[in-house]
């Protein structure tokens, strides 16, 4: 065979071979533990729709949720092992123990820091950490809103009407800090369990953003919710590392752009849903505020927290004043 004649049937071949990347088909399993109603359900069917029709349907998407798959800490395991390639949920700490950062109550002011901080550099740096641990982040952003306490004993007014109460914890030793600092009991569980618990009566309250509170039916098994707003957290879109190496550089491109979009999507959708879904709630719930001097105790009172996380290894001093930096970076 000539030398033109090689060339031109390894020419063939590379040919070949770019059509049948290009034809390459990948599969994205995600869960989350909300039900298809939720707004964050709702981004991720959004997410499906525009990467499916943004890749030409090179990447198929299929999303279950309600639990469907098991409890959030069983589906952050399947990201892990590859059994789902994605989640959002609140077992983020696995990717990065900066995340940690973002649930700290009371460093941030409101949405317009907390937005602020999840489309900073900071953040970016904070997504990247999670490379070493198996997991890519192309964005991250809130988790439903700001915490709200609800009781069947006795509404929250003050740091004092917290002792003694069980309270249903996420299973996160930052949580459990700060319910202790609190002087509440924290008793950790998945939220899926809480309403049975509930009705049970294993435990006196809980606390969640209003959104996720309606979601779960919380108002159904609770009489009191105490606007307390004393933290929120980070909602990153959780994808196995492995599975996002494999897709070619154009569809890694496409991914990263509609997951900043739905992120984006779904904190929007929250900010604008609270006020709804408190007036929602009210119909069903005795509802009250912090006073400025209830508040201020509530502040002093958790600031053991920061320094307990950063013994504990999950991030720094320095971290934690690089993300107010960064939360008030946007005046």
């Amino acid at each position: 065979m000539t030398i033109s004649k090689h060339l031109l049937a390894s020419a063939a071949s590379l040919a070949l071979l770019s059509t049948a990347v290009a034809a390459q088909e990948f599969t994205f399993r995600y869960g989350n533990e909300q039900p298809e109603s939720s707004i964050r359900s709702q981004s991720m069917i959004y997410f499906e729709e525009q990467l499916e029709e943004r890749s030409g349907g090179r990447i198929e998407v299929e999303s279950f949720f309600g639990g469907t798959l098991g409890n959030e800490r069983e589906m952050m395991d399947q990201v892990t092992s590859g059994l789902l390639q994605g989640t959002r949920g609140g077992f983020f700490a696995d990717a990065s123990g900066a995340f940690n950062i973002y649930q700290l109550p009371f460093l941030v002011s409101g949405w317009d820091e907390m937005q602020c901080l999840v489309a900073s550099d900071f953040t970016d740096g904070v997504q990247a950490r999670a490379e070493a641990n198996g997991y890519h982040i192309p964005a991250t952003g809130i988790s439903q809103g700001f915490r709200a306490y609800t009781t069947n004993v006795r509404p929250i007014t003050q740091v004092s009407d917290l002792e003694g109460l069980q309270i249903r914890e996420p299973q996160s030793d930052l949580m459990i800090a700060t319910g202790t600092a609190l002087g509440s009991v924290p008793v950790a569980m998945p939220f899926s369990e809480a309403y049975q618990a509930f009705q049970q009566g294993v435990i006196d309250g809980q606390h969640n953003p209003p959104q996720n509170i309606w979601d779960f039916n919380i108002h159904e098994v609770q009489d009191y919710l105490s606007l307390t707003n004393h933290m929120t957290g980070p909602d990153p879109l959780i994808v196995n590392l492995a599975w996002y190496e494999s897709l070619p550089q154009d569809l890694q491109q496409i991914f990263d752009e509609v997951a900043v979009e739905a992120l984006a999507m779904s904190d929007q959708l929250y900010r604008e849903a609270e006020t709804a879904v408190i007036e929602d709630l009210a119909e069903h719930m005795e509802i009250n505020t912090l006073t400025p001097e209830a508040l201020a105790e509530f502040q002093d009172r958790v600031q053991p927290v920061y320094q307990q996380m950063i013994e504990a290894g999950h991030f720094t001093a320095e971290d934690v004043a690089a993300a107010r930096a960064a939360a008030q970076s946007c005046g």
